[in-house]
């Protein structure tokens, strides 16, 4: 049974659990979540050798989720044939699959979806979802996300009326858009209501594309609402938006309701990443529910001990309890999260977490007439990750007309990176009318701390020159 077929009937299962599980009581949600991750646990040891391996010769049915280590991306990646339950799955196979971005939301081996990750702790990733776990994503995307219109949604309750466009990384295979993709092959009703924008393109271009389309839905990231609603509010882009979806980034109280009174609409945030596509997302009063049913969040210190409820940790270890065949246990996430002991007052049993979101910043340039043009940080990244395969770096904004890059990687190796980073980065500025900016940069270099220790990867504003060994390829470092 291919991964389209295998959604279609057991779709229909996972979302009746879902809706179901949503008024359940706190300890009846627990109860649910234990018996999960103790299947998940069984079948891991009993399926995955990596697991075989740690757990050795203990009894799988009294594991326990402390008596398994914490897992770094780069360790399981290095490990990932191994890893995987299904032993058809290869990395070296998988690698040229997602290399052909032609093959974006296609089934791999007519059973699994395969989504990449952007590489934002260093060390991109692959992620193998079958129907099983992709069913369970569709119906908390579905059913858990807050009715923002509840009139709307009663007299259009399936979304006959709604056209949706979705503004982020098209160019990969990443879970956003190889999820669009998939669902629009599954419906040619969503095909013909569905469009996929990359965020790289310049303003304007993205711009005229969105008032064709006229949206009634936008999903995209925070940044990228920001601009857009900027150009709403400057009446350059006329949709009628009742709805805006974001995710991926912090969404502060400013910017929502900047965005919501730019387009005369609610806006919602959700939670979610390549490694499970739903985590959370938020009620009616603004407020981000953890689908604790179907996975585990532990906030963890520095030395992966568990914070008390309430505290923010340094990072968090997730264990995806819906992927079989590719087992998420312990794994370190990065991301800081607080987890709430507090009910919420909206009536979920589902805890609250509040989530320490990205700390990119938005660049502004000028062009040669003077004129600013802003850069998405994400867009950046992309590129980065995408055209010149540079993970570890921190892009700075030295003034109007100035970039300088920090490459992590030194000697010999790391020049050669930052002279391909810069040479990446040039094209998208060109695009973008911003060829007379100066691109420099070093390697050895880390880059600028964050306030809150986190360092970011786009930064608006550098208050000193890094120190590394800086390079002035010919043609890259001047203007173009």
């Amino acid at each position: 049974m291919d991964v389209s077929s295998g959604w279609c009937w057991q779709g229909g299962l996972t979302a009746l659990d879902v809706w179901a599980s949503s008024c359940l009581p706190a300890a009846v949600l627990v109860e649910r979540q234990a018996a999960r991750l103790a299947a998940l646990l069984r079948r891991a040891v009993r399926q995955s050798p990596l697991y075989r391996e740690i757990a050795g010769d203990r009894d799988a049915t009294r594991l326990q989720l402390s008596d398994f280590p914490v897992m770094t991306k780069r360790r399981l990646m290095e490990r990932f044939d191994d890893w995987v339950t299904d032993p058809a799955l290869r990395l070296a196979d998988l690698r040229e699959f997602v290399a052909d971005r032609g093959r974006i939301g296609d089934d791999y081996l007519g059973r699994y979806q395969v989504w990449e990750s952007s590489g934002s702790t260093g060390e991109p990733g692959l992620f193998v979802q079958d129907s099983e776990a992709l069913a369970v994503y569709d119906a908390l995307e579905a059913l858990r996300r807050p009715v923002l219109q509840p009139l709307r949604r009663c007299l259009d309750p399936w979304g006959a009326t709604e056209r949706l466009a979705f503004v982020g990384a098209t160019t990969g295979h990443f879970a956003s858009t190889a999820s669009i993709r998939r669902l629009c092959r599954i419906s040619p009703w969503m095909s013909r209501t569905v469009c996929s924008l990359s965020f790289l393109m310049p303003v304007h271009e993205l711009v005229a594309a969105l008032n064709r389309h006229r949206p009634t839905v936008l999903a995209t990231y925070p940044s990228a609402a920001l601009v857009l609603a900027a150009e709403a509010k400057a009446g350059r882009l006329r949709v009628p938006l009742q709805e805006v979806w974001t995710g991926g980034e912090a969404l502060t109280p400013a910017m929502r309701r900047f965005i919501a009174s730019s387009f005369g609409c609610a806006v919602s945030q959700s939670y979610g990443a390549s490694e499970f596509l739903a985590m959370g997302s938020e009620c009616n009063l603004g407020r981000l529910h953890l689908n604790s049913d179907w996975l585990v969040l532990e906030p963890v210190d520095e030395h992966h001990r568990p914070v008390p409820p309430g505290a923010l940790g340094h990072t968090t270890l997730l264990t995806n309890l819906a992927n079989r065949v590719q087992p998420l246990i312990r794994y370190d996430l990065g991301d800081r999260v607080r987890v709430l002991s507090a009910a919420c007052a909206c009536g979920s049993s589902l805890p609250v977490i509040e989530v320490e979101g990205r700390v990119d910043d938005m660049l502004v340039l000028h062009n040669d007439l003077g004129q600013p043009v802003k850069l998405l940080p994400l867009a950046l990244t992309t590129v980065l990750e995408d055209d010149a395969g540079v993970f570890d770096f921190q892009l700075q904004c030295r003034g109007t007309r100035s970039l300088w890059l920090c490459v992590a990687d030194g000697g010999p190796s790391g020049a050669a990176t930052l002279v391909r980073a810069l040479a990446a980065l040039r094209p998208f500025l060109v695009a973008h009318g911003l060829g007379g900016v100066t691109l420099s940069g070093a390697c050895g270099d880390g880059g600028l701390p964050g306030r809150s220790g986190k360092r970011a990867r786009v930064v608006a504003g550098a208050p000193r020159r890094s120190r590394g060994r800086a390079a002035a390829p010919r043609g890259l470092t001047q203007p173009a």
